[in-house]
This record gives C-alpha cells, sequence and structure tokens, in this order.
C-alpha cells in the first residue's frame, strides 16, 4: 500500500535573504513542499536578529518580531540566531549570524523521520549533509535563489530555482498579480529559439503540481506553460546566447494571442531582475 512520504524543510533564511530571496513567502512555500500530500513532519526556518540593534531601534524590534510572528502563524518552528559583532584589527566591525551547523545538525537528528527533506539554501557547506541524507535513504531537493552553489545542485535529487516557483517570490511592483493568467507577470525559461526566424517558445509554471517532472507543456498532466515569444518583445540587453540557456530566467507578461485559440504570448521579456547574468 502507498504511503505518502514525510517531508522536512530546512530554510537557511540569511543565506536566501542576501541572494535574491528577500520577501520569500513562507506560506507558498509550506504548498510546495506538501505538493505530493505528503505530512509535513518538519518545518524549520533559522532566523537572524540584532538584539543590539533592536534595543535602539524600535521600528526594527517591532518588524522583526512581527515577522516572526507571521511565519509561525503558518506552521514553522523558528531558531533565532541572534548577531554577532566581531572587530579585526584595523577596527572594521562586521556581522555575523550563522546558521549552517544548526540547521545541519537539525536535519541530520530529524532525517531518521523523514523520506524527503527540502534545504532552501545555496550554501556549498552543506554538500556533505545532503550526503549523507542520501546515505540515509532520504530524497534531497534544493531551493535556491542567486548565488546557489553548482555542486550542491548536482548533488540533490532535484533543484527548484525558487524565481520560477509560482508566488514564492511576489513581483514587487505588481503587487494583485494573478500569476498564470493573462495580464499577469511571470518568470520562466526559454525552451526554443530560432534566430533567423525571430522568435521562439518560453515556458513557464502555472501552478505547484506534484507532477512538476512533467515538463512537456503539451501533456494534459503538466503544471507547465508554453508562451510564444517574438523577438520584438525582448529587451535589447538581452542576447541569442542567454535566450540559448536554459538556466537563464526571464520575467514577462502574459497576454492572450490573436492567432491561436486559448494561446498565450509573452509582451515586455527581460531579465528576472537579482538573477545572475
Amino acid at each position: 500500500m502507498y504511503s505518502a512520504q514525510r517531508v522536512g524543510v530546512f530554510v537557511d533564511a540569511e543565506n536566501v535573504r542576501y541572494n535574491g530571496g528577500y520577501q520569500m513567502r513562507y506560506d507558498v512555500l509550506r504548498r510546495f513542499a506538501g505538493r505530493s500530500d505528503g505530512p509535513l513532519q518538519r518545518l524549520n526556518t533559522y532566523l537572524a536578529f540584532d538584539s543590539e540593534r533592536a534595543r535602539e531601534d524600535y521600528d526594527y524590534a517591532k518588524k522583526s518580531r512581527a515577522y516572526q510572528q507571521m511565519v509561525r502563524d503558518y506552521g514553522w518552528k523558528i531558531t533565532v540566531k541572534y548577531v554577532r559583532r566581531y572587530t579585526d584589527e584595523n577596527g572594521v566591525v562586521s556581522t555575523k549570524a550563522n546558521a549552517d551547523l544548526d540547521m545541519a545538525v537539525d536535519a541530520m537528528l530529524q532525517a531518521g523521520k523523514l523520506e524527503q527533506v527540502i534545504l532552501v539554501t545555496g550554501d556549498g557547506d552543506f554538500l556533505q549533509v545532503v550526503s549523507a541524507l542520501q546515505n540515509g535513504g532520504c530524497r534531497v531537493e534544493l531551493i535556491g535563489f542567486k548565488n546557489v552553489s553548482r555542486q550542491l545542485q548536482q548533488q540533490v535529487d532535484a533543484f527548484w530555482s525558487g524565481f520560477l516557483i509560482p508566488d514564492l517570490l511576489p513581483i514587487n511592483y505588481e503587487p494583485r498579480n494573478d500569476w498564470g493568467k493573462p495580464g499577469s507577470c511571470v518568470r520562466g525559461v526559454c525552451t526554443k529559439w530560432f534566430p533567423d526566424k525571430g522568435y521562439g517558445f518560453l515556458r513557464f509554471m502555472n501552478h505547484i503540481s506534484p507532477n512538476l517532472w512533467v515538463t512537456d507543456p503539451r501533456e494534459p498532466d503538466s503544471p507547465y506553460t508554453s508562451v510564444f515569444c517574438h523577438a520584438n518583445e525582448v529587451a535589447e540587453d538581452v542576447g541569442e546566447e542567454m535566450l540559448l540557456n536554459r538556466e537563464t530566467i526571464f520575467e514577462f507578461y502574459l497576454n492572450e494571442s490573436d492567432q491561436k485559440d486559448n494561446g498565450l504570448v509573452a509582451n515586455n521579456v527581460r531579465l528576472a531582475f537579482g538573477v545572475n547574468r
């Protein structure tokens, strides 16, 4: 008899925040983690808090605590990492709130009750943790934004760019964005481009689904949608090599096609904000 896999999620919040994932939505992340209906056994996130700053900045203290409460309301266990200050020999002060060790230890200790682990980070220091989890029988997935370790991407069982997961990262200038509907703004990749013809096709994840491996939009159970794109709609700073690189992430608007029933065309296609070029 089939038994849904027990899932554990571990979020390196500071790494995410400094690498393009600022304002990541924990409610959407929870939906993504539970897309296959497996019980969400562990939802752990590691947040930094600057207690010294909080004593002097009431606004910071208030917003930090309100944010922590919101994340808790979504069912997450928060481990607070207090910011520490270090002064070097030249008198330069630096701050640090590293959660790597806590997160690695928790993942290893809790893995015995899990079949699937999702790490949200880009830090290559987790490479050995991933190997150990896999050797213990866990399937390990990775979600990251910018500056994700190449080795880590190759080691995990699946890597998902957080930029491509619907609504995981809000589009700030479209606060009421209805992802995937005509008129909305989405992020996707170029799957085909014909330079001599001046057009190609983009693909985006239409909705969160257990069938993310069905990448052909022509399949009825695929959660992906293909969009026609004319070269005139592509920003000037986007070169042909970028269009032919499946790792380049684009941001674009969707509109209904005048030529094809139920078809979509891409408008104002540009490199996604904050994504490495």
